[in-house]
């Protein structure tokens, strides 16, 4: 019988004995591929525009009653005390009292932009303190973008996430100098380019750095008391036409639909500190409120512990006497 065919060989031998630079001896005359590592990177990291929702004001409705809801809203919070938001929101910290700087545009506009990028994941009290090191040191594009990553990083710290945002904002920095002299993109879209930046901060910074009323800013006190009252559809259709999570994209595209342009700046402080301090994530303060007074509020007592609870059954205690 014929001899067997020689078993499959594995490695593939070298058209040439030399190897190429990028290629390792290995085992006799097999080279092993390796991955080349190059020393070259991009100047700046620039990120494609994230996906926004249109609002549909075609067939939008408004809900009913939403004027008397917002007015009991503003009434509330003009009269109570203030919330962290009034003092120490975004749009508070870029106040220029007593700043060396001076009263400069340029220079506010920055202040609010660096805001909203510590923004995320970070309450308001430790923002405020972050940013007031910043002051400090010289918030300013050139001043952050000569500053050592570790050094911003420290006075980041305990921002949510402060090491991934002084990379970013030493990025930004660089970005706004060489392309923008050193003020803020003028869009949404110019925002959402930046690194570590949103469609919520964008619209934020639009709203307070450029006062431009451009879109609403949801963050989770806006998507959370909107959902609530009723203001937003209770679900959402994704692409393929079946229901999806509702996101605060969603939620801003219904309020912008229905809500009065001349509302959309107002209205994230006015229920951000609604949310800090009444319709709170856990346990809302139910009994406190006057939307759930006068039965505007659908969701009243659902998920609050200030309804009053019947009381409990207890246990009879039975004494056994053991007789010696």
């Amino acid at each position: 019988p014929p001899p067997p065919p020689p078993p499959p060989t594995f490695f593939l031998q070298p058209q040439q004995p030399t190897p190429h630079p990028l290629w390792s001896r290995g085992l006799g005359d097999v080279y092993m591929r390796q991955a080349p590592t190059s020393s070259v990177t991009t100047k700046h990291r620039r990120r494609s525009r994230p996906a926004t929702i249109e609002p549909d004001r075609s067939s939008a409705r408004a809900p009913d009653g939403w004027e008397k809801t917002l007015e009991t809203i503003k009434r509330f919070r003009a009269e109570g005390p203030p919330a962290a938001v009034d003092t120490m929101g975004c749009e508070k910290i870029a106040s220029l009292d007593g700043d060396p700087v001076g009263d400069d545009g340029k220079y506010r506009r920055y202040l609010t932009l660096t805001s909203a990028m510590l923004s995320s994941r970070t309450r308001d009290e430790i923002n405020h303190a972050a940013m007031m090191r910043l002051r400090a040191r010289g918030c300013t594009p050139e001043s952050v973008a000569a500053m050592e990553e570790d050094a911003l990083d420290a006075l980041l710290n305990p921002v949510g996430f402060h090491r991934r945002k002084a990379r970013y904002l030493r990025e930004t920095a660089k970005i706004l100098l060489e392309e923008y002299d050193g003020d803020i993109p003028r869009s949404v879209e110019g925002l959402c380019a930046l690194p570590g930046v949103g469609p919520k901060m964008a619209y934020l910074v639009m709203n307070v750095g450029w006062k431009t009323p451009t879109g609403i800013c949801v963050d989770v006190h806006v998507h959370r008391i909107s959902e609530r009252l009723g203001w937003v559809p209770e679900s959402v259709l994704g692409k393929n036409g079946s229901p999806k999570k509702k996101t605060p994209e969603d939620t801003r595209a219904a309020l912008e639909s229905w809500l009065p342009r001349e509302e959309w700046i107002e209205i994230n402080p006015l229920l951000v500190g609604f949310g800090q301090l009444t319709c709170t994530p856990l346990r809302p303060k139910c009994a406190e409120c006057p939307l759930a007074a006068d039965g505007s509020c659908p969701s009243a007592f659902k998920e609050s512990t200030g309804k009053p609870e019947s009381p409990k059954p207890t246990k009879k205690r039975v004494k056994v006497e053991v007789e010696e």
